[in-house]
């Protein structure tokens, strides 16, 4: 092997795939679905939280993300409240005040709750951190970028959504 084909050999990387894994979700109109197909953009930016009080921290990119979506419109963007299943046999009570707070129908259907074994969110997602919100950009059930905690220009900048 000549020192050429060391080099092309060292300069492989190997690109390790995320995909967003299949779990059953509900909006907060009370459709259930499974991810990731129920997310139709293109892009998506999907933002996983862990607990109530991540919800000022996924409410500081609202604003960002609908001032992205005017110049794309092919994007969706999803809140997804990942809750232990211990929790869902109180799940209507639980999703019934997250609606009754919210009322607006576009931030009702962009809502999805998952109810159930969170490794089977976190683990695929590579997530390991639960005390932080997870924003994901995601196209075609593929994890393209991510980030987490509270907005910042440059953590947005970081999904690579705009030019």
């Amino acid at each position: 092997m000549s020192l050429a084909d060391t080099n092309d050999v060292d300069s492989e990387q190997t690109v390790v795939v995320i995909m967003f894994p299949s779990v059953s979700v509900r909006d907060l109109e009370g459709r259930s679905m499974s991810t990731p197909t129920c997310l139709t953009g293109s892009p998506n930016v999907v933002m996983v939280a862990f607990r109530r009080e991540h919800q000022r921290l996924v409410d500081s990119w609202i604003p960002w993300l609908e001032d992205t979506q005017r110049t794309l419109p092919d994007l969706r963007f999803y809140e997804v409240p990942a809750i232990s299943g211990t929790w869902k046999p109180v799940r209507r009570f639980i999703d019934g005040g997250m609606a009754q707070a919210i009322k607006v129908p576009a931030v009702l259907q962009r809502t999805l709750t998952y109810y159930g074994d969170l490794s089977l969110l976190t683990t695929p997602l590579q997530i390991t951190d639960r005390n932080d919100i997870h924003i994901l950009k995601v196209t075609a059930g593929e994890v393209l970028a991510r980030t987490t905690g509270e907005f910042s220009p440059s953590k947005a900048e970081s999904l690579g959504l705009t030019d």
